[in-house]
């Protein structure tokens, strides 16, 4: 396993996937980007035309395809069967499909495996997702749990939208982020919520940049502490 584990868990839009891949840099590590994995998984599904709700279906594609996952340059690059889908796994169509992947518990156990697996050939990992440090790294060396008020997060999302040329309406971003939230919560397996040794941060009011400036002051103070 790596020398240094670091997790970033968080609701959708909190801001953890930015925040990784920059603190990821800041730090030379390797950048661990679990929804990459759970994209891949439904793209290849999708791909395959299978039923999504069938879980032993999605539990064979895991293991029918080769999923290939490495961090370049601070961006996870995937491929499956050898053919680059790191595009296409950002599709409108198979984010809204993710969530088949994400509620399906033999299939998040793959794909624990396949993060542990990420992990273990690293020196150093940012890893972010919604169970890093509860499910995936329960002895991550540093946990971290990023929240910020629904609105804002919707109005980061919807930001984030018009950079691609879509014009989302942000009551229905707030609303969707909200049943996002609410399913990840109740969620039998991995359900999102803070590891009981996360520290908490509350984005809301802060930039991308106060937030990597924040968790690399934790980091320097933990790791200083540990030498």
């Amino acid at each position: 396993m790596a020398d240094l584990i670091i997790t970033i868990d968080g609701p959708a839009a909190s801001g953890k996937s930015t925040t990784a891949r920059l603190l990821a840099r800041k730090l030379d590590a390797s950048f661990l980007d679990t929804g990459a994995m759970y994209r891949a998984v439904t793209l290849a599904a999708m791909q395959a035309g299978i039923d999504l709700n069938d879980e032993q279906k999605l539990l064979d594609i895991t293991q029918k395809f080769d999923f290939q996952f490495s961090d370049r340059a601070g961006k996870m690059t995937v491929r499956i069967d050898d053919a680059d889908v790191t595009e296409q796994i950002r599709s409108l169509e198979v984010t809204a499909n993710a969530r088949f992947i994400a509620a399906a518990p033999k299939v998040r156990e793959e794909l624990v495996k396949m993060q542990r697996h990420f992990a273990a050939v690293r020196r150093k990992i940012v890893t972010e997702g919604r169970d890093q440090g509860t499910v995936a790294f329960g002895d991550a060396d540093i946990k971290f749990y990023l929240t910020a008020d629904s609105f804002e997060r919707a109005r980061r999302r919807q930001a984030e939208l018009l950079t691609k040329g879509i014009d989302g309406d942000l009551e229905q971003i707030q609303e969707a982020i909200e049943k996002r939230d609410k399913s990840d919560e109740s969620r039998a397996v991995g359900p999102l919520k803070p590891a009981e040794d996360a520290i908490v941060i509350d984005t809301t009011n802060l930039s991308i940049e106060q937030v990597v400036e924040k968790l690399a002051g934790y980091v320097e103070e933990k790791c200083s502490k540990k030498t």
